[in-house]
This record gives structure tokens, sequence and C-alpha cells, in this order.
């Protein structure tokens, strides 16, 4: 499936009609109040193209960025695709040889970062773009735009979570970006007006990143926080600031739970997606909000968005009595096609996702080099679900967490939504250890817990078939999270055998390992 015709993409072109649009409006502002108006955006990006092109960047050409949650990601952002290189953005958060195995797949030799990571980055062997040297350079002519770039060349390079083993890289060409950014915003609920802002509080990296293009294409403002500060956050919503807000289910989680029983009914929208929405989370959310949450699909092999389901269609989903297991995302996006192949087992009645779609990536990178996707487009996204009768997406797990125990499947996500509900604790992730005696364990680990909390999840999957209820339970502060927030049930299960002594057989147990 062809990602975007052939006519080149004027990015430059683009950037400076924003600027002469907006002018000195506020493009963006950060946690450590600095502030980028759209004219500085427009300079700064520009600088950084031109420092590009003539240190030899060639259109195509690999160049990571290191950069916190700040105004100078956004400007860095916008200047590596006005170069027409191909923007590998690195989360802050890596360590060292998370840096140095995305080189290795990725291939890049640039890194542009702040001063305080130049001496790592050089151990690796990468040349170092300062920012404040770059951010220097602003006030230089930039009468005529950069050449367009060809849609073609390699855009982008996002890693994937890496929940599964080491990240993979997904490659986009420029045409597929700007396809990906035109259906983003073409899908907003409402255009932003001039100066409208979003507070985004996730990585810059990934949804962060979309949806700030989408944003400011329309003159909006972004608010770039880094991380959830509650301190920070409720003085904007008591202020009535913010007309949306980017939060992820364990954001979402996070806000509701520390500012609850207030409510803020002039955010218009609550912008969500990455993990599935608990009926109990989303009621927290309406009691605090009222009816503004509007989920989306994406990943990393197809950015958002892939499904929607809007905000008036997810108070109606949410406010069924018997909200059915799973994740629903909505329907997809347009141009968007979703196939559901047949169940590869008995034990499973949901089958594998597929998807195609023009702002899809053109394939993966990995320690084998650069795999594209199968010549008739299709992707297999690793997820499991179904197209109910309404004909919305209704995700049930990933096809890689699929537990065998005893000689059955067990999906881990249905044990999850019937948990869900426990008002105890915190997030409960249901995993598996190897058995000897029976295949897998599966396990049920909670997040911050209270006294009982094993009693009411024994009594909520009461129901469920004997094979498919948890063997043990594992209280724990904090569940391991990635930069993006996702859980990996892989570096859960590490995190209890590290914690604790397993004694397998008929009736396993767990002992807490004396520190």
């Amino acid at each position: 499936m062809e990602s975007h015709s052939n006519m080149p993409i004027s990015w430059s072109s683009s950037l400076h009609t924003l600027a002469k649009r907006f002018g000195d409006g506020l493009a963006a502002l950060d946690g450590q109040n600095q502030t980028l108006s759209y004219t500085e955006l427009n300079s700064r990006a520009h600088a950084l193209a031109t420092a590009l092109l003539l240190r030899g960047l060639k259109p195509g050409d690999p160049v990571a960025t290191l950069m916190p949650n700040s105004v100078d990601a956004v400007w860095v952002s916008y200047g590596v695709r006005l170069a027409g290189a191909c923007e590998t953005p690195l989360s802050w958060s890596y360590t060292q040889d998370e840096i140095e195995w995305c080189a290795q797949i990725a291939q890049f030799k640039h890194v542009i970062s702040l001063q305080s990571r130049e001496e790592g980055l050089a151990a690796l062997g990468l040349t170092f773009f300062d920012t404040a040297s770059i951010s220097a350079q602003q006030t230089m002519s930039l009468a005529s735009p950069l050449p367009a770039v060809q849609s073609e060349i390699s855009g982008r390079i996002l890693f994937t979570s890496g929940t599964t083993g080491k990240p993979k890289g997904v490659r986009y060409t420029h045409g597929a970006r700007w396809q990906g950014e035109q259906l983003l915003k073409a899908s907003l609920p409402f255009v932003p007006e001039r100066g409208a802002r979003i507070l985004l509080m996730t990585p810059f990296v990934h949804g962060s990143s979309l949806l700030t293009f989408a944003w400011l294409d329309h003159g909006g403002t972004i608010v770039l926080h880094d991380g959830v500060n509650i301190d920070r956050i409720a003085p904007l919503l008591e202020r009535e600031s913010l007309a949306a807000i980017f939060a992820p289910p364990t954001v979402l989680a996070k806000i509701t739970g520390a500012l609850a029983p207030q409510q803020f009914p002039s955010v218009q929208c609550i912008f969500t997606g990455t993990q599935p929405l608990t009926p109990a989370l989303y009621q927290r959310a309406y009691a605090m909000f009222g009816a503004k949450v509007r989920i989306t699909f994406g990943k990393s092999e197809c950015v958002n968005p892939i499904t929607i389901l809007d905000r008036a269609d997810t108070h109606h989903y949410f406010s069924q009595s018997d909200v059915p297991a799973g994740a629903c995302v909505g329907w997809p996006a347009t141009g968007v096609e979703i196939k559901i192949e047949a169940p590869t087992s008995a034990d499973e009645p949901h089958g594998e996702v597929w998807l195609r779609s023009p702002h899809m990536s053109a394939g993966l990178i990995d320690a084998n080099g650069f795999r594209p996707h199968t010549p008739e487009g299709w992707h297999n996204t690793g997820d499991l679900g179904y197209i109910d009768t309404a004909g919305r997406v209704i995700l049930t797990g990933r096809v890689a967490d699929v537990i065998k125990t005893g000689g059955y499947r067990v999906n881990p996500d249905e044990i999850e939504a019937d948990l869900a509900s426990n008002a105890l604790c915190g997030q409960i992730c249901v995993t598996s250890l190897a058995s000897d005696y029976w295949g897998e364990i599966i396990i049920a680990v909670g997040e911050g817990t209270q006294a009982g909390w094993q009693e009411v999840c024994e009594q909520l999957v009461a129901g469920m078939s004997k094979h498919k209820r948890p063997r043990l339970y594992v209280a724990v502060t904090a569940l391991p999270r990635n930069p993006q927030g996702k859980i990996s049930r892989r570096h859960v299960s590490r995190m209890v055998l590290e914690t604790h002594t397993l004694a397998d057989g008929p009736y396993p147990t767990l002992t807490a390992v004396s520190q």
C-alpha cells in the first residue's frame, strides 16, 4: 500500500508559514518555565537544520535526538525533519547500553543533546551536537525555505517499548510521517483555537510529539511537563487554563487519585491510549471532567490514530451496565484497515489483529537489519482481539503474553480485567513464573496493596475456570514501567524471582528473600 504520493514534503515552507501566521504567539512552555514562540521555533529549527546540512548530512541519514521534556525538544524535533534527515528520538532515561544498542541497529552517528550528555555520547563514539550552541545561531537569515524533502526517503525511526526483548527500530518514510500528521489533525475532536493549551506529561519521543505537531499546526500552545507533578498540574486546572490533556491511563489514575473529588469541567478533552482503560478509572475521570475522555489506539509500528472512540462514544460504552472484558479502542480511522485472523488454538477465543494504513511504517529494524512489511502492506500487531457487532475493535491481550499452564492457554488480560475493580490496591499485573510441574504458574502482582487485597482478588476470580485463577499473589510497592508507562510482564516476573524463592510443585509457594 502506498503511504504517500511521490510529491516532496515542504516541511521548511510549512514552518515558515506558521511563524508568519502566529509570530510571537506562544508555541510551547515547559515545567522549567521556559517558553518558545512560533518565531523562535522557526528560527531555532532552521538553525539546526542548516547546521546539519553544513556537516554533510544527506536526506534520509539517521540523526538521533536525546532530550528531556522541554521546549528545546520541540524545536530540535522540527529542525531534524527540516533537514530531511531521519529523526531518531531516544528516551532521556535510556542507559548507555540502551543508547549503544539503538545506535547499532539504527546506524546513527550524530546525536543532538544537552551538554550534560556529551561525555557519555563521546564514549560511545558518537558525534555530539550541543543544543545551546545551535540555539545561539537562531538570528541567522532565513529568508528562503530549505528544499522540500522527497517523500519516499527515511524520515523517522521510533523504538518499540522492549517489553518482549530488546527494542526494535520502526522506520517511517517522510511521506508516511506526513500522512500520519494529516490524519491526526483531521481526526481531532475539535480545532484548537489560537493559544489553546494542551498539557503533555509523557515522554516527548512518542505520543506527546505527535500531538505537538497536530496542535501547533492550528496555532495552539503545548505545555510540556516531565512526568506527573500534581503540585504543578493542579493550578493549571484550577485556573481553567487547559483545553486538553494527554493522559494515558497510568497518568489519568494519578490525577484522579490525587485531585478527587474536585471537578474541572472546563477541560474539553482527555486524550488517552497506550494502555487499556478500565471501567472504574473511566468513572473516576467522568466524575472529575465529565464525558471528555477520548480513546485512540496507536503503536510504534503505526502511530495514532489507528482507531478512534470519541468522547460521546466512550461515555456510551462505559455507561453500559455490563462493560465487556477487553479494551474497546473504537472504529478504524479513515484509510485504516483492520482484520482479525482465525484463532490458532481452541483455548484462545480471539484471533490476532492485523492492520494496514497509508501512514504505517515501512518496516522493522533489529540485529539482522531492516525487515519491510509484507508486500500487501499488512502488519501483524501482536495483539489479540475481535470486532464487536457495532464494528468496534476490542483488544483482549497480546500473543506474546499468553500463558501456557497445565496444558491450557490463558490470556492474562482476561484475568486482569476481572481484578481491575479491586479497590484495595493500585494496578494489578498478571504474569507467570516458569514451572517444571505446571509449565507456567499464574501469579497476580499488586501495586500499593492494602490488607485484605488478596482475599478480594480471590472473590473476583471465583467465577473463572480453575486453571485461569492465579495460584500465587505478590504485593509490591511499585510495578516496573518503561519510559512510556507500560508494564512489562517479563520484568515483573523477573522482579518477583529476584525478591522471592519459588518452591515448585502441585501447590507452589513463594518466600520473600530476606534483605
